[in-house]
């Protein structure tokens, strides 16, 4: 499991802070790369957590915002922190780089708002389910690739069983539930997980049925995490099928915020859902 706090919470903190002392010294990227001898554009990818910077460089950016004592040692604290590496570090050959950026924020999280139409959450899946998914992707990779794959996301999974795990609401469609994944006895022990998962008092599960107005409209699957610390503002996750979108703004926030209340004012209540699940289950031949 991840030690707290996460290197990637503190990578992202680190750079909304940065971004902020420069913007209060009225600088641009450009003109502070310029003073440090490299491109705004580096600047910019350290605001946004892109990428780590040493803790001497934080300095040298202090150095051009005026910024000493107590604060300029506690960023660069922060600086020292976002380089160490997260536990999922070991599975760097088998994860996308975009995808470890959002592990890194996964494992930080206290509360979960997650929507999803095509399959069952990473967090929530069986190892079999797992691994039916990963085999049924375009380019699902060799035997061993897979493996790795199921182990990082059974890995992953920890944060359920932690001595304070985070709150989970998560909305799934009814495809979701009702597309057979990896056989009969596969899915049928993935929708028993859901049930076992929903009696857990920080879980709480939604199906929205095919019968809401909701299924028209082209919604992707999306997941808002929040973290424990006011300093590292929500973010929300958009997957694809070659990337990810990191949405931070507080405009992007509150729409999907918005639109998950929506959806689960639209889901079946969370008693109704779980006996739409076991139905289903009891269905399977």
């Amino acid at each position: 499991m991840a030690p707290n706090p996460s290197p990637t919470v503190r990578r992202r903190r680190l750079g909304i802070e940065l971004r902020r002392l420069r913007e209060e010294a009225g600088l641009t990227c450009e003109e502070v790369g310029q003073r440090l001898g490299c491109s705004g554009t580096r600047i910019s990818r350290i605001e946004t957590g892109r990428i780590s910077i040493r803790p001497g460089d934080v300095r040298e950016l202090l150095e051009i915002y005026g910024v000493t004592g107590t604060e300029a040692d506690f960023l660069a604290r922060l600086a020292r922190e976002a380089r160490q590496k997260g536990w999922w570090h070991t599975y760097n050959r088998v994860m996308p780089s975009w995808f470890e950026a959002y592990i890194g924020l996964e494992a930080a999280a206290v509360r979960f708002r997650d929507f999803q139409s095509m399959v069952v959450p990473g967090l929530f899946q069986t190892e079999d389910y797992a691994r039916a998914v990963l085999r049924a992707a375009p380019y699902p990779g060799n035997s061993e690739d897979v493996d790795r794959q199921v182990a990082l996301r059974m890995e992953r999974q920890t944060i359920l069983s932690q001595l304070n795990p985070p709150d989970l609401w998560v909305v799934l469609t009814e495809s979701v539930i009702r597309v057979n994944v990896g056989g009969a006895g596969v899915m049928r022990a993935q929708l028993r997980r859901l049930i076992d998962l929903a009696e857990r008092s920080n879980v709480t599960l939604q199906v929205l049925p095919f019968t809401t107005a909701a299924h028209v409209q082209p919604i992707s699957p999306f997941t808002i995490l929040e973290f424990p610390e006011p300093g590292d503002p929500p973010v929300v996750y958009v997957e694809h099928l070659t990337g990810c979108l990191f949405l931070e703004s507080e405009k992007e926030i509150s729409r999907h915020t918005v639109l998950f209340d929506y959806l689960r004012a639209e889901a079946h209540g969370t008693a109704p859902s779980i006996d739409f699940i076991a139905r289903v289950a009891a269905e399977l031949p």
